[in-house]
């Protein structure tokens, strides 16, 4: 278990109706990420995604820039203790 990690984030922006939900759920599921992606009543964006450290560092690096049409002004997270799931959501 010493190589998969769990982390929580945040991601501000133009982040909300620009597919970002639906394309991270698509990425996080072709890396083998489990967890899951919902909106906030702020216009931000929670990711809760548990995986190997290169997978969940490879998310990370792609939730910078989310889809084309996404424009990311912030994102934050912090890793949290493991969490297991049956496979990656859009809630």
């Amino acid at each position: 278990m010493a190589d998969k990690i769990c982390i929580h984030c945040y991601v501000e922006g133009k982040v909300q109706g620009v597919w970002f939900r639906a394309s991270t759920e698509k990425k996080a599921t072709e890396l083998g990420i489990t967890g899951w992606v919902r909106n906030l009543p702020d216009g931000r964006v929670e990711v809760l995604a548990s995986g190997e450290k290169a997978k969940i560092s490879e998310l990370h690096e792609w939730l910078k820039r989310g889809p084309e049409l996404a424009k990311v002004t912030g994102l934050s997270y912090e890793e949290l203790p493991w969490q297991e799931f049956a496979r990656f959501e859009t809630r």
